[in-house]
């Protein structure tokens, strides 16, 4: 449904040029959940938004293609589009739900408003009525209770969870192919947590959406996701089915990642850490960008950019460990 390719994004800053994604490429099929997982600041959201041309300035995409299938069954480079023709797809087509709901959702607007404000953008013959008829139908859907009551309620008079099923039934209104979750679920109690990774595992089956989650936390990658990409500082390092990752990692990065879970089965006074800190993508520094932090770093990890490498169907791996093995 998704192809993309050898994606680029910089940021243009007054400190220097920023290489907020370097030669990102993935792809997200019919009807299943891929994850993209890694540290803050290491590119997740950014290669997202770009799918869509949403990277804001001083951002710039500077190469790649976005390969996607629309319901009609045309596929279009997306970022070959025009932003007339991007605003017919996003809000319909690709919908995102984002990791703060607060700064998701107008003060100003009611509950209801932003649902009738997204379904009168794409469906123009239909009335206000309709509408809102349709919005009480979709906070039903996503389990919040008095519907009537509360799409005539706006932002702060509502609880983070309720505000984050607000935004989940604003992305939903118009059925769209893929859904775009960018943590969902980083700002609410552990409860609601489980509550919305519920719901939006049971709304994309329902709808047959696919859906890519954002996230750094592998617990909820293990819940829900079929497939994972793992970035560090811009780039895709690993890419696995989920087992796969968790049973037999590859990269060093995810190796380490997973040793820092804390594991109630295993007796551990004190959790593994990552050593050393993120490179800045001001001035990357040559070769692997995770070289400085790895134990089995070599001079060829210092110097060249490790290929990407086929370790098992459906395995692949950006290190220069399995170069040649």
């Amino acid at each position: 449904m998704l192809r993309v390719v050898g994606l680029n994004v910089k940021f243009y800053t007054h400190a220097g040029v920023v290489h907020a994604a370097s030669n990102v490429s993935f792809r997200v099929y019919e009807d299943e959940v891929v994850a993209l997982v890694g540290e803050t600041g290491c590119g997740k959201t950014v290669s997202t938004k770009a799918i869509t041309k949403l990277i804001d300035t001083p951002g710039r995409i500077e190469g790649g293609i976005a390969l996607f299938r629309r319901k009609s069954g045309t596929i279009v480079d997306l970022l070959r589009l025009s932003e007339e023709e991007l605003r017919k797809i996003r809000g319909y087509e690709i919908c995102y739900v984002f990791q703060d709901p607060t700064s998701a959702l107008d003060p100003l607007y009611t509950a209801g408003e932003h649902i009738i404000e997204t379904i009168k953008a794409h469906s123009k013959g239909i009335g206000k009525k309709d509408a809102l008829k349709t919005s009480i139908e979709l906070l039903k859907k996503v389990l919040i209770p008095s519907p009537e009551v509360r799409v005539k309620n706006y932002p702060h008079e509502l609880s983070g969870g309720m505000r984050q099923r607000i935004v989940i039934a604003t992305a939903i209104a118009n059925k769209p192919k893929l859904l775009i979750a960018d943590e969902p679920t980083t700002n609410l109690d552990v409860t609601v947590q489980a509550q919305i990774l519920e719901l939006l595992n049971e709304l994309r089956k329902r709808y047959s959406m696919s859906m890519i989650l954002i996230t750094h936390n592998l617990g909820v990658v293990a819940e829900v996701a079929d497939r994972v990409y793992v970035m560090y500082a811009g780039k895709i390092v690993e890419h696995a089915r989920v087992e796969d990752l968790f049973e037999k990692p590859q990269h060093p990065y995810s190796r380490m990642l997973l040793k820092a879970i804390p594991d109630p089965t295993r007796k551990t006074k004190r959790l593994e850490t990552i050593p050393g800190t993120v490179p800045s993508l001001i001035d990357p520094p040559p070769g692997c960008r995770f070289a400085s932090r790895c134990p089995y770093a070599k001079e060829v990890c210092k110097k060249d950019e490790p290929p990407t490498i086929r370790v098992e169907e459906g395995h692949d791996v950006a290190c220069w460990l399995y170069y040649g093995r």
